[in-house]
This record gives C-alpha cells, structure tokens and sequence, in this order.
C-alpha cells in the first residue's frame, strides 16, 4: 500500500464484505485544500473519502479502504447503485466550477497516477471502472470535469481516457442512450448523461448534445471494452 500521511476521519461505516470493484474520482470543489480536509473530516459534515491528494502531491489517508466512505451519495455504475460499498474514494485538491476550475497540477497529478495504480492493482479493478464523479453521478456532479487528465491514466492502463472516434454510426437519440447504458451510464436524464460522457471522454466540448463525434467516440468505446454494440434498426 502506498505512503500516505494519517489524518483520520470519523465518517465511515462498514462494508459488509462487499469487495471493492469501483474506483472513484472526485475534485474537492472548495476555496482551499485545508477547508476540503476539514470538511471531510468533521463528523458534522457526514462526508469523506479514502485519499485526499493535495496540490503539492501529499497523499493524505482519511478512511481505511476496508472501510466504506461517503463520497459517491446517491449514484449509479453498470449497475451497481451503492457505489460506496464496491468503491475506493480519492478528493483532489481543487477549487472546481463554482470556485475558479483550473488545471491539475503536474506533480499533483503524478501523485493521483501513482495512487490510483497502487489501487487498481490491489483490488484488480478494471479501467472501465475507473470513473468520475459526474460518470456515476451525471444530474448532481462535474468532477473532476474537463480539465482531469484521463489521458493520462489511459496510457498507463489505469483507466478509459478520450479515444480516437470511429465513423459516425447515425444511431437515433434514443439508440445513442442505449449505448450510453450498456457502457455504463445512468441515462434517466439523457443530457445529463451525455454531458457527463462528454466531460470524461470528449472534453474540448461539453454540451450534452448528441452529435456525429459522440456517437462516434462511444462506439469506439464500446467494441473496445467489449460492450455490445445497440442495435438501432
């Protein structure tokens, strides 16, 4: 297990022997990084997670992974809906959409590449599982957002990251929505889902809209990851 330094919160309960097969990435989406640790380690706040990154790259270990944290809330992964029990939580330091966004910086991301190997090799879990909190949780979040460096995870395996588009398969809206759910999505809202997609695997524009590109992008996604393709006939 990775070096970290200790700073345990208060807010956790047990897994139930539930294993872990999620790993989840958040952004702390506040002013600072010292008022994200004492949020998520305030017993008032009922919020954590396992790791906190800072912006410097410190590691900061808030909850034991045997232990279930609170930081996906209500959400949703290829059919898992207590995202928390199946899931490893890890908060970046960062200001987020509502305080002043701006791009990771490069040893702090170095840290989250070596954080999140260190996990995913441990619980031996797959790229297709490494999300964001927007791809589990698409009508309530936007983190890490547009600026996260997925690319950066896929070329080390850890994660799916924008992808090369394939031709434009001209599904219909509701066929795209479709697929959208076989891969993963909870697709009750559509341009949420879609904006969600977009953020991780298409980020130079976040929309929502259903266009040739997107359709394309997640077609590639999905025969690569073994999904069935929909059949939009």
């Amino acid at each position: 297990m990775i070096e970290a330094t200790e700073i345990p919160s208060p807010n956790f309960d047990e897994r139930n022997g539930t294993p872990v097969t999620i790993l989840v990435l958040h952004y702390t989406g506040m002013p600072t990084g010292e008022g994200a640790l004492k949020t998520l380690t305030t017993p008032e706040s009922k919020v954590s997670s396992h790791y906190l990154v800072m912006e410097d790259g410190a590691i900061l270990r808030l909850v034991p992974e045997e232990k279930r944290a609170w930081h996906a809330g209500r959400s949703w992964w290829r059919g898992r809906r207590d995202v928390n029990a199946d899931s490893v939580g890890i908060e970046i330091v960062n200001p987020g959409h509502e305080w002043g966004y701006r791009p990771f910086p490069d040893v702090q991301m170095a840290s989250v590449l070596r954080l999140v190997k260190d996990i995913v090799e441990r619980h031996g879990i797959k790229p297709i599982d490494v999300v964001g909190h927007s791809d589990i949780a698409p009508t309530r979040k936007e983190d890490p957002g547009e600026l996260f460096d997925w690319a950066l995870l896929a070329r080390h395996g850890l994660a799916l990251g924008p992808v090369k588009a394939l031709a434009d398969p001209h599904w219909t809206d509701a066929g795209t929505l479709m697929a959208l759910e076989r891969f993963g999505y909870d697709v009750t809202d559509g341009v949420a889902a879609i904006r969600a997609f977009q953020r991780h695997f298409r980020p130079s524009r976040v929309d929502g809209v259903i266009d040739g590109e997107t359709r394309a992008v997640l077609l590639r996604l999905l025969i690569d990851n073994g999904q069935p393709e929909v059949d939009d006939a």
